[in-house]
């Protein structure tokens, strides 16, 4: 594969994202399997998968502006909470209507 062939999705993830993804396939999808990776419980890896799962679709959507895929993987990376995320894209889609 080309490196222009990679979707965007996969270009946008951390070297942390691949790696929690490789090992998930060679594990075949065993999130119990990664806890004992990782040492962690099986609810910590869930909660990794779905973060992750949240990266992808948010990189995915390309009718998202990028302004609001920055407030977005702020909200999914726990740097500002959820409701303060929407809040930020409200404001902000209502200053580009006005415009």
């Amino acid at each position: 594969m080309d490196i222009k062939d990679v979707p965007n999705w996969v270009l946008a993830l951390e070297n942390e994202d691949m790696e929690f993804i490789r090992k998930f396939v060679l594990n075949s999808g065993s999130l119990k399997e990664i806890a004992k990776i990782y040492e962690v419980s099986y609810p910590t890896v869930r909660i990794k998968l779905d973060r992750l799962i949240e990266k992808i679709k948010v990189n995915e959507a390309e009718e998202n502006e990028d302004f609001i895929k920055f407030i977005k993987n702020l909200s999914i990376d726990d740097r500002i909470s959820v409701d303060d995320a929407k809040l930020i894209i409200q404001k902000y889609k209502q200053e580009r209507k006005s415009e």
